[in-house]
């Protein structure tokens, strides 16, 4: 059997293409993240995968009469951005439903509210919202009360944008049967009013599900407009792979596989999805004798994803000292760590591989311990464990992410979000180590940045800004909050794309502009990697994306 020519390349087996480009792209700046061969001035792509990087002369050589040829003008190219963290079917669906996260004041937040109302057709909820408590509330949260006032003839169910607990209105309350006798589920908080006992219509982590149950789910035509405005805004902002966290139903994750799996046949599916099943879930894969990374370029599952605890904005991430002002509340366990332990060393051991939700120090923590004791127990090999988000973390614990081969999955919009307030929440001396790019960096960990869609925006132009600048949303920390933890633009284009790819076991397909490679390309408007550019990098649009060597936005 004859190797491939894009195989014989990335192996150098062959020293020089022998076929006519499909694609060029020329006279650019091209970074490669690739240390063989960091920069280039003009790329090559045939059948999918890059074909040749060089100068402008050897990329030339290779045009055809069929090659379609691309002038950059002098622009800069990045490998396509791989966001190691989204949640696509939600993310999707956000982009038609309420919108609250900046709503200045109560006032707006209503008026929002009642707008949607009115357009709704009367057999639907209101969910979605991404509402802010610190911005809208003044750090106070909302109630049913508060959403009463504005809608109360149909239910509501609205979110913090962190995912992690929703207020529900009287109706809505009602039809779940949430009452005063109502307990706490494991793992989950019924808010309380003064009395100690009525439900304040907020429902923190696991207690969400009592409401949630009964949201009606979406229909098959609803989860392919979702799909389609997803990879929609993907394309707009450079992103040409994602690892999909979902967080749907059993029923919803069929058909959203099932709604993906169409679009890769009929051939309209343009970002690559990987998608992570529950953790909980695990045996639906393992049933099957599915391992990591099954499928195809554009569509893969065979990784698993769990939650240890909470998030901060919440007050439920689990914490070794008590929230400030709160001497009772460390935040919760969304999963108990002996439960966690059983369904990782199930899910590692049917080849799966595992990436668990861990916020707080002591989530973090428990969770090294966790992935230490599996790995031990189910003996030596490359697994690439995971924690999604490591937000929280004490120094010592730095050092054993490279020291277990576990990689911190993280998304740095997050610091320049949650900077506004995380100092109230757990004080400023926790602070100093928590979102510890450089000092993960500088310990030897591996980083994989992404975006947390819908939580934070998808643009990992404005993620990378974060990671560099770390200048709070508020505007209150031009230097950078806790500047000590920034890293280089080099450093977080990286995290965003090679180190995206190592930590889904890709690193050979994508991550670099590499001969073999998949051809998924970024083209800016202005060279992020100048330093002049460093205070200005959010204004930096993308002005084209290829996936598979085709063109699926361009900047007009």
């Amino acid at each position: 059997m004859s190797t491939p020519l894009w195989l014989a390349l990335a192996l150098g087996l062959a020293a020089d293409p022998v076929v006519a480009a499909d694609l060029v792209l020329v006279n650019g700046k091209v970074w490669t993240v690739d240390p063989a061969r960091p920069q280039a001035e003009a790329v090559a792509v045939w059948r999918g995968r890059i074909l040749k990087i060089g100068t402008d002369v050897e990329i030339r050589s290779l045009v055809g009469p069929d090659t379609k040829a691309i002038d950059l003008k002098g622009r800069r190219m990045v490998p396509g951005f791989y966001d190691s963290h989204v949640h696509w079917l939600s993310g999707g669906r956000s982009l038609v439903e309420v919108d609250l996260k900046d709503a200045k004041d109560e006032a707006e937040f209503g008026r929002r509210l009642v707008a949607f109302d009115q357009k709704l057709p009367r057999d639907r909820w209101i969910v979605g919202g991404n509402w802010d408590h610190d911005r809208t509330f003044g750090g106070s949260l909302p109630s049913a009360a508060t959403i009463d006032r504005y809608v109360k003839d149909r239910p509501v169910f609205i979110s913090r944008y962190d995912g992690h607990m929703a207020v529900a209105n009287t109706t809505a309350l009602k039809l779940a049967g949430v009452t005063a006798a109502t307990k706490d589920t494991p793992g989950g908080v019924v808010f309380r009013l003064a009395d100690g006992k009525t439900p304040s219509g907020v429902l923190k982590d696991n207690a969400m599900s009592l409401v949630d149950r009964l949201v009606p789910e979406p229909d098959e035509a609803e989860i392919l407009e979702a799909v389609r405005g997803a990879q929609s805004l993907a394309a707009r902002v450079g992103v040409t792979s994602v690892q999909d966290m979902d967080g749907s139903s059993p029923r919803t994750r069929r058909a959203l596989f099932r709604a993906l799996q169409k679009m890769v046949r009929d051939g309209s599916l343009t970002c690559r999805i990987d998608l992570r099943w529950p953790i909980d879930r695990h045996s639906d894969l393992a049933g099957l004798g599915v391992e990591a990374n099954f499928g195809s370029d554009l569509l893969r599952i065979g990784g698993v994803k769990g939650f240890m605890d909470g998030s901060l904005g919440s007050s439920t991430a689990k914490m070794f000292a008590p929230y400030a002002g709160s001497p009772e509340n460390v935040g919760v366990y969304v999963t108990r760590p002996e439960t966690m332990r059983a369904m990782i060393r199930a899910a590692d051991a049917a080849g799966l591989n595992v990436c668990v939700h861990a916020i707080g120090d002591e989530a973090n923590a428990v969770l090294l311990d966790l992935y230490e004791q599996v790995a031990k127990e189910n003996g030596p090999r490359d697994r690439r464990f995971r924690i999604e988000h490591a937000q929280h973390l004490r120094p010592v614990d730095y050092p054993r992410f490279k020291q277990l081969g576990v990689i911190a999955s993280m998304q740095p919009y997050h610091v320049i979000d949650d900077g506004r307030w995380a100092e109230g929440r757990i004080g400023g001396s926790r602070c100093v180590s928590s979102y510890a790019f450089r000092s993960l960096l500088d310990s030897g960990a591996k980083l994989a940045f992404g975006s947390d869609w819908p939580v934070a925006p998808l643009d990992p132009i404005l993620g990378i800004d974060a990671a560099v600048n770390r200048r709070t949303l508020d505007g209150k920390n031009p230097d950078g909050w806790f500047p000590l933890q920034r890293i280089t633009v080099v450093e977080a284009v990286e995290a965003y794309t090679q180190g995206s790819a190592f930590a889904a076991g890709q690193e050979s397909d994508r991550g670099s502009i590499t001969a073999g490679k998949l051809a998924d390309l970024v083209v800016l408007s202005r060279d992020i990697l100048n330093p002049v550019e460093r205070a200005t990098i959010p204004a930096i649009p993308v002005d084209l994306t290829v996936v598979g060597g085709r063109v699926v936005f361009e900047r007009k």
